[in-house]
């Protein structure tokens, strides 16, 4: 497999939690630079989707806002496009605000990409809506053209293409390997939500 793009996905204007999300600290570290540090475990290449420059401008990483609208899907299509310039294989893609991702679970899944195979989507199994994670993933350079279609015809869920590429959906007692998928998974979408994850460090959980 040639090289992954990891890309942090930037997400929207944070209205539940009232200011930045990404920005807030967890244990001390801002949500986004823990999550670019666990990226910078497993690609040497790491990009940043967002739409507010102020934001992107305090990380410090080479970013660009969606290229088109709707949502993270767009951003995912955004992180694809950027990846298929640097001729990339894909995008290995986390969102800013989960604070707790596993550096050897992301290895897990590009692991699983390579096989002989060669899934477009690898995604790790989660108790979430959706049944995975897809802000916690690999995506193929075929996702584009698929996720473009989905964005013209106006479906923005994150899983609104799948069914027309290879998704290898990793099974959740091996996802649990790495530990607890409602602690990998964690989002801070509000101040709640960050006081939980402190009481996480605090505690020695994580």
């Amino acid at each position: 497999m040639s090289a992954v793009l990891g890309a942090v996905i930037g997400g929207g204007r944070s209205e539940r939690y009232g200011e930045p999300k990404a920005l807030a600290r967890v244990g001390g570290r801002r949500i986004i630079d823990r999550v670019r540090g666990c990226l910078h475990e497993v690609v040497d290449d790491i990009v940043l989707i967002a739409n507010d420059a102020e934001l992107a401008a305090s990380v410090g990483l080479e970013w660009r806002p969606d290229a088109l609208s709707g949502g993270a899907l767009a951003g995912l299509f955004t992180a694809l496009q950027w990846s298929r310039e640097r001729g990339c294989h894909g995008v290995l893609a986390i969102a800013c605000d989960m604070p707790f991702v596993s550096p050897a679970l992301l290895r897990h899944l590009l692991e699983r990409a390579a096989l002989a195979d060669e899934p477009d989507v690898v995604a790790p199994a989660s108790d979430g809506p959706r049944g995975l994670e897809p802000l916690c993933a690999y995506y193929g350079d075929a996702c584009l053209e698929a996720i473009e279609r989905a964005l013209g015809r106006g479906d923005r869920r994150l899983i609104g293409f799948h069914e027309h590429v290879r998704v290898a959906l990793v099974p959740f007692d091996e996802v649990a390997v790495f530990g607890r998928p409602e602690v990998l998974f964690l989002n801070i979408n509000t101040p709640a939500d960050r006081a939980a994850a402190e009481r996480l460090v605090l505690e020695g959980s994580v």
